[in-house]
């Protein structure tokens, strides 16, 4: 696959990661070619970015990390907007 691009955001919704900035993420990460993957600890499985069950499974708290990471094309592009989207709130 190849190597891995990785960035972080802190999650600052009070809710924390719930459905809609759960689709809204995995819309984003669709539009990618990369491989892009989520997850919510450190210590917590790799989580498909792509699949709106698999990021609603993670009950991401808020004040929590969010890493992201990505492999492949657009890898770079991927992370970063996907950093940014989380930095925003998710638009909300």
């Amino acid at each position: 696959m190849g190597e891995w691009i990785e960035g972080a955001a802190t999650i600052v919704d009070p809710t924390g990661l719930h459905a809609r900035p759960a689709v809204k993420l995995t819309k984003l990460a669709k539009t990618f070619g990369a491989v892009v993957e989520v997850r919510a600890d450190t210590d917590a499985t790799w989580t498909n970015a792509k699949s709106p069950n698999s990021v609603m499974k993670m009950k991401a708290a808020h004040g929590s990390p969010l890493h992201i990471r990505a492999s492949g094309e657009d890898a770079d592009a991927a992370v970063a907007a996907l950093v940014a989207l989380v930095e925003r709130n998710f638009d909300a």
